[in-house]
């Protein structure tokens, strides 16, 4: 009877009049089984019941069983933690999930279930945040403290020749002064189901990524006598880099803006490069130039290494190019990543840099050893994306922006700062922590945020 009557309140929320919904009820339809029905078909099928049409109800209600999975009914322990969701405890969904799923694994009575959630809820509200908390000050102190203990090193990568990547102080500062490009950024590619088994197709896929420079294919000689440049290509080079050497040629000739002649048989072939003007200067500008021609795959990739992890391909590139690399066939988007924020902010939006933010933060830590609470770090991360861009945690940043004069001439560069304000006419309201405590007063935070008022008796 409760069942028919949750049916027939939830058809009457769609719009199905009284009767009409009393009749769906009294043939046997819930409300999980119509949810896919149209209003009209609805109509239609009340229409049908009253007309004695037995045989398409049957046929109805049949496919609809089909469509429509069953519930599975709730045990008391789903019961019990679903009260936690709403108040008094209000407690997060990820956490009772996490919960359900922990106790699942174990035969927990009714008691030993009630001490564990009376456990959850006061290590709850002791972790919450107290009101008038300073926040961002205990976030500082926590980064800032576990940064005086880091070392100033660059991390050798997994056994990698010649691939390095910043860690510790350096890549610390480096993440919350939002710097434009690491000092060794670095991606790790990851490979769709085509080519992450196969290691022939991941070399193929490294190469088309990796810039293939011209001294990549053979040997550079500068000839001051004859004032030419020669390159003697390497053939087996150019076949394992799938690059011919009019490809080379065209490349060279685009980009130097100089003639080409070509010596030699395919086994040995000498590119000969003379500059407009026969000078040592040009030709030594000219040797210059040509170094620096990609003549294949990404600029900014110097590096690509391929590792083995976990039974698939991995790619590990020196340098980052997040939007090319991307948009190649072969390469899993999902997965692949950069320690570039900016790159990442321009290419996948600013909920992504914050991600970022907090994932290299939190591994630069974790990889020194020291623990710090991810709501620290999230802390600093939301006050870095919060206007839509990555801002740094200094003067031309978040701290450069306040609205009082004194925190920002209590930052850095404090005369100036005081002169321009004081050409401007700002006014100094004394809202935050720095300037009242530089004036004396007690800051608005803690108890200093509570004001008592005494009155008399009977007001």
């Amino acid at each position: 009877m409760a069942a028919s009557k949750r049916t027939i309140d939830a058809l009457k929320k769609r719009g199905i009049n009284d009767d009409d919904a009393k009749t769906l009820a009294e043939a046997g339809f819930t409300a999980s089984k119509l949810r896919g029905k149209s209003l009209d078909n609805l109509v239609e099928l009340t229409k049908d019941i009253s007309k004695g049409v037995q045989q398409e109800v049957a046929e109805i209600k049949e496919s609809a069983e089909e469509e429509a999975p069953e519930e599975k009914p709730k045990t008391p322990l789903d019961l019990r933690l679903e009260e936690l969701l709403n108040p008094p405890t209000s407690l997060p969904y990820r956490m009772v999930k996490d919960m359900k799923a922990e106790i699942s694994k174990h035969k927990v009575t009714k008691k030993h279930l009630e001490k564990i959630i009376d456990e959850v809820i006061e290590q709850y509200n002791r972790a919450k945040v107290e009101p008038c908390e300073a926040v961002g000050i205990i976030a500082a102190q926590s980064i800032g403290e576990p940064g005086t203990q880091m070392t100033m090193r660059t991390f050798h990568y997994a056994g990698v020749a010649e691939l390095n990547v910043t860690l510790g102080l350096p890549r610390l500062i480096e993440i919350v002064d939002a710097r434009k490009v690491p000092t060794t950024p670095v991606m790790k590619i990851y490979l769709d189901a085509d080519h992450r088994h196969d290691r022939d197709k991941a070399r193929e896929l490294g190469w088309v990524i990796e810039a293939t420079k011209t001294s990549h294919l053979g040997d550079i000689l500068t000839i001051p006598d004859g004032m030419v440049i020669q390159i003697r290509l390497n053939d087996v080079m150019l076949r394992r880099r799938k690059i011919t050497f009019e490809e080379v040629k065209e490349k060279i000739e685009k980009k130097a803006g100089t003639g080409v002649n070509v010596e030699g048989d395919e086994k040995d072939l000498i590119l000969t490069i003379t500059p407009k003007e026969p000078t040592y200067r040009e030709l030594l500008q000219l040797r210059k130039k040509v170094n620096k021609i990609t003549l294949k795959g990404i600029d900014g990739i110097s590096r690509v290494v391929i590792r083995n992890e976990d039974g698939e391909y991995v790619m590990y590139t020196e340098g980052s190019a997040l939007k090319e690399v991307l948009s190649k066939e072969g390469i899993d988007a999902a997965r692949t990543k950069t320690n570039n924020i900016m790159e990442i902010a321009d290419v996948l939006g600013i909920e992504a840099a914050r991600n970022a933010i907090m994932e290299e933060a939190l591994s630069t830590l974790s990889e020194q050893g020291l623990d710090v609470d991810i709501r620290h770090i999230m802390m600093i991360a939301d006050v870095m994306t919060r206007d839509g861009e990555v801002k740094q945690i200094g003067r031309h940043g978040v701290a450069g922006e306040q609205v009082s004069v004194l925190s920002r001439a209590a930052f850095e560069v404090t005369v100036n700062h005081l002169l321009d304000a004081a050409i401007a006419g700002e006014i100094d309201e004394l809202c935050g922590v720095s300037e009242n405590v530089i004036v004396g007063q007690p800051i608005n935070m803690g108890t200093g945020r509570i004001k008592l008022v005494a009155t008399g008796y009977g007001v």
